[in-house]
């Protein structure tokens, strides 16, 4: 069996990825898997043939985007809730790298250095990406429990269903 590393989508649809949250309508929420902004999280969408988002039909296309709103939302509750300092989310769709769709939730937080807090996230030099201190580990087990809880709150709550 592969790495789940090596197969995002297809170890969540299996029940192998560790870093499944929540699973949603159209997707899968997702913690990622460097916390050096806490709360960053993803959806992946749930097909893993799918590429871009293009590449779903409209209807399919809507609820995707629907769960990147009750993600991001559910992300911006608890960073809001954990830390003062939370500024803002950049929500991103890139592609450029992984052939599969998926959607970055960056938190940002007023504390980050000032010669990066209004850029994109991908300005963080490699050394922070790259930490081990920063990657996803036990000592994120109270943001994982909060982000989940926030996720199934929404996902069971009307005010986010697309279907009446």
């Amino acid at each position: 069996m592969s790495d789940w590393r090596e197969e995002r989508v297809r170890s969540a649809v299996e029940g192998r990825n560790p870093m499944v949250l929540a699973a949603l309508e159209a997707s899968y929420a997702v913690i990622g898997d460097v916390q050096f902004l806490p709360g960053y999280s993803l959806a992946l969408a749930t097909d893993p043939g799918v590429d871009r988002l293009s590449d779903l039909p409209r209807r399919e296309r809507v609820r995707y985007l629907a769960d990147v709103d009750l993600l991001a939302d559910a992300v911006e509750s608890v960073c809001r809730r954990l830390d003062p300092a939370f500024r803002r989310l950049n929500i991103e769709i890139l592609g450029n790298t992984d052939a599969f769709l998926h959607c970055h939730i960056w938190p940002r937080y007023e504390w980050e250095p000032a010669d990066i807090v209004g850029k994109p996230v991908w300005h963080y030099p490699p050394e922070r990406w790259q930490d081990p201190a920063n990657a996803v580990g036990p000592q994120h087990d109270r943001l994982r429990a909060e982000l989940t809880a926030e996720v199934e709150a929404r996902r069971a709550s009307e005010e986010f269903r697309l279907d009446p």
